[in-house]
């Protein structure tokens, strides 16, 4: 299928560092499925919203190191499930379409995107065990890091838009602000598997009701595990985090289990 897009227009609303997290060279021999993995925590982690646009196809196939047609694979694949919106013309492109499908979703073996109905207590137990792994060692890896004083700044900045953000903005920005933790641990496997790992974790959370007190909790924690890592405390990075991630597991149990 020929998306027959515009190569030459613009990406878009302006770009920033958010959508790039997670569009990094696939490595391994699943290149398609791993292609609609990778956009589709894209759009749904928030880091690229309704309505915007994608890069063409020249460039994403060049920012994951693939094929263009995988891409072109992908992008179809995603927009016959409702994610994406293929427009044609000068103006054409990708683009996330303006009403994204909700719920908890799985990815078939083949690339397709299935509709999963329920959670059960296996799969809450898994989710859980999975981050409580991932995340605690990632905030200790970014604590022991060389982090530039850009980067610095960046977590900074993406910690304090968080602390500000509305109701209706904050799980995305608090998506952004654990993956960017990822990111300063130099390593783009592990910055794949937290973001696995954080769209299973919004799929529960989307369950449960957004606490006010529970916002403003998770915020004093966040400025815990930031300063540590920006002071190089990865100890205490470590414990900050689990202790951040034991709340949220314990409303998810509260709520679900």
């Amino acid at each position: 299928m020929d998306s027959d897009l515009s190569e030459n227009e613009p990406f878009g609303a302006a770009v920033t560092f958010d959508r790039s997290l997670l569009l990094k060279p696939i490595r391994g021999g699943n290149t398609f499925e791993e292609t609609v993995e990778r956009i589709l925590q894209t759009i749904r982690l928030g880091l690229i919203h309704s309505g915007e646009q994608l890069p063409p196809e020249r460039e994403l196939a060049t920012m994951l190191e693939i094929s263009r047609d995988t891409v072109r694979d992908a992008i179809a694949s995603l927009s016959e499930a409702g994610y994406l919106a293929i427009r044609r013309g000068r103006y054409g492109g990708t683009f996330v379409a303006d009403v994204v499908p909700a719920g908890p979703i799985v990815i078939g073996r083949d690339g397709d995107v299935l509709e999963r109905r329920r959670f059960t207590r296996t799969d809450i137990h898994d989710v859980l065990v999975l981050r409580a792994v991932l995340e605690p060692g990632a905030a200790f890896q970014a604590a022991l890091s060389d982090l530039t004083g850009e980067l610095r700044d960046r977590l900074w900045s993406v910690h304090q838009e968080t602390t500000t953000a509305s109701v209706e903005d904050y799980r995305r920005l608090d998506s952004r602000l654990h993956l960017m933790i990822a990111e300063m641990t130099g390593s783009n496997a592990l910055v794949h598997q937290v973001a696995q790992s954080r769209v299973r974790i919004n799929e529960l959370l989307d369950e449960i009701p957004l606490l006010p007190r529970n916002i403003a909790h998770s915020n004093e924690q966040h400025e815990t595990i930031v300063m540590a890592i920006l002071t190089g405390r990865p100890d205490d990075a470590e414990a900050a985090m689990r202790d951040h991630l034991e709340g949220s597991a314990a409303l998810l149990r509260g709520f679900l289990a």
